[in-house]
């Protein structure tokens, strides 16, 4: 698979802190990033926002605007999972990276790095996909991995998908198995089931349809 560093580009050079404002706004009308990283004699010092560009000052620089920037950026060793939280934190397509060294290496693009997701065994390998939900202090990945391993499925990966002071959601993809099966193991160990499935809304539906029969037989 390809290593995530093969995406660092350098398509367009980072903007130098003593350019003019007004150039700076030509480059964001020509572009579709919402953010653009900027160095002073080569050190990187920080983002300017497209939307931040548009309200400054045209015959300024970069430089009577530092205060603005903001300073998000990605190591070069980060893997993808932990890129892309960088993106959605910061509400950004465009993600500056850095070496061990702080030196600036180029960009990540959030169209690449959502690529690379796609060609993660996670989404591209056949699967099932379940979303479970249980208290924050109680929950266990190894105790996830164990009720997926013992019904005799196989994990193709895990992730927290949602989390608050309460609780927290864990999006699961296992090899296609005895989904069922699984999905119950989790309801014996107090998991609540958040995603929906096709074979258990089956159940659902006969246990319905078997209560109606109860009532109607009891009339």
């Amino acid at each position: 698979m390809t290593e995530i560093t093969e995406y660092i580009t350098n398509d367009y050079k980072a903007i130098d802190s003593g350019e003019k404002i007004t150039e700076v706004q030509d480059f964001f009308a020509d572009v579709p990033f919402s953010h653009f990283p900027i160095l002073n004699d080569g050190v990187f010092i920080g983002n300017i926002s497209a939307d931040d560009i548009d309200t400054f000052d045209s015959d300024k620089t970069i430089n009577d605007y530092r205060y603005t920037l903001e300073a998000f950026f990605a190591r070069e060793n980060m893997i993808w999972l932990d890129v892309l939280e960088v993106f959605a934190k910061n509400h950004t397509n465009i993600v500056p990276v850095l070496n061990e060294e702080n030196n600036y290496s180029g960009y990540y693009e959030l169209e690449d790095i959502v690529k690379f997701f796609h060609e993660t065994p996670f989404l591209k390998e056949p699967g099932g996909i379940i979303v479970v939900q249980k208290n924050i202090i109680d929950y266990s990945m190894s105790q996830i991995a164990q009720i997926v391993e013992s019904n005799n499925g196989k994990l193709l990966g895990m992730f927290v998908s949602e989390a608050s002071s309460e609780n927290i959601q864990i999006t699961i993809k296992i090899t296609l198995g005895a989904m069922n099966d699984i999905i119950q193991t989790f309801r014996r160990y107090n998991y609540e089931i958040v995603s929906e499935h096709h074979e258990d809304n089956y159940l659902n539906s006969l246990k319905e349809r078997s209560e109606y029969l109860d009532k109607y037989l009891n009339i």
